[in-house]
């Protein structure tokens, strides 16, 4: 059987709203080998933009952008450096606080901070968050509307007590979130504007392991971040016997996703398509199609047989780098 793969370009209307977001993440952990017991770690629409750690001890940039920041701001590593510095003792010991709530000694422990903000360009709507977990669980969360702590476990009742009793603290976070992110936010979207506001489309392929394993539909080097796959039997999406997978980091910057079909009969191979989505900045929407009628090695160009992604001693990719 053969595979074709083909592209469908759909409504370039022009400039569509997009949501932004700024998110910096805290993790103090324990027992945890070979890895720092405390880190912060910042994202720009999803892309890591800075990295502090115990071990390093100091902020850097993880993109080469981030470093136009001090021709107007010649203290900003300097003081975010400092930031990562100063809250480390408190991460370290909030952990073992929670530890002794849970009746916990020993053991592989992580507490976590997530805040940030995030922008509608066209509406201009802030939307702000800020919670911390335990364990990968919620631990405390904050509450936009209310502007008050609510515990998610009771373990979490006696911190969300004292800290909803700080009226100053709780309104002092607010107005970061509200005025004080966004601005961050949209500081970074201009350094990085060549590289953040840009739109990649992807390159897709056809992975399985043996016929009767789940064909895997994956995109990859597709940017920015927002996008959606699925997959259609006669034009409708489907939901049963579909494992929809996240949308990962690349190293170049760029993100991939896959989506998982558990199972297909070879008489309906052709009723059956995988949907990559887009609708970005150009308000375009991108359509990959996989249809189980041509097999395909490089998406555009070369046609070959389907046997190869049939070897159940290799995981095939139908469109490899040439």
């Amino acid at each position: 059987m053969k595979t074709l793969i083909f592209l469908l370009l759909l409504g370039i209307h022009g400039a569509a709203a997009v949501t932004h977001s700024l998110k910096y993440f805290y993790t103090a952990s324990s027992g945890v080998p070979n890895f720092p017991e405390f880190v912060i770690v910042g994202l720009v629409d999803e892309v890591q933009t800075d990295i502090c750690d115990s071990n390093i001890k100091r902020a850097v940039p993880k993109q080469d952008w981030m470093n136009k920041i001090t021709a107007d701001d010649p203290q900003y590593w300097g003081r975010q450096s400092q930031i990562c510095m100063d809250t480390q003792p408190s991460f370290k010991a909030n952990i073992e606080t929670v530890k002794q709530r849970f009746n916990q000694t020993g053991g592989v422990h992580v507490y976590q901070k997530m805040y940030g903000c995030e922008w509608d360009d066209e509406t201009g709507e802030v939307d702000g968050f800020r919670q911390y977990g335990y364990d990968g669980e919620d631990f405390v969360v904050w509450d936009l509307k209310t502007n008050t702590w609510i515990a998610p476990t009771p373990q979490a009742v006696i911190t969300t007590n004292k800290w909803n009793h700080d009226n100053a603290e709780l309104e002092y976070r607010k107005n970061y979130l509200a005025q004080i992110c966004p601005e961050w936010l949209k500081k970074y979207l201009d350094y990085g504007r060549i590289l953040m506001l840009r739109t990649e489309l992807p390159s897709v392929s056809l992975l399985q392991k043996t016929p009767s394993s789940p064909v895997s539909c994956h995109a990859t080097g597709f940017f920015p971040h927002r996008a959606a796959m699925s997959w259609r039997k006669d034009g409708e999406e489907l939901h049963e016997g579909v494992d929809q997978g996240e949308i990962l980091p690349n190293p170049d910057g760029s993100f991939q996703m896959s989506v998982d079909l558990s199972s297909v009969k070879p008489e309906d191979w052709r009723r059956y398509d995988c949907v990559f989505q887009s609708d970005e900045v150009l308000s375009h929407v991108v359509w990959f199609l996989v249809s189980f009628f041509h097999p395909v090695l490089n998406v555009f160009q070369c046609v070959s047989d389907l046997t190869a992604v049939s070897n159940p001693e290799v995981m095939e990719q139908l469109n490899p780098s040439a």
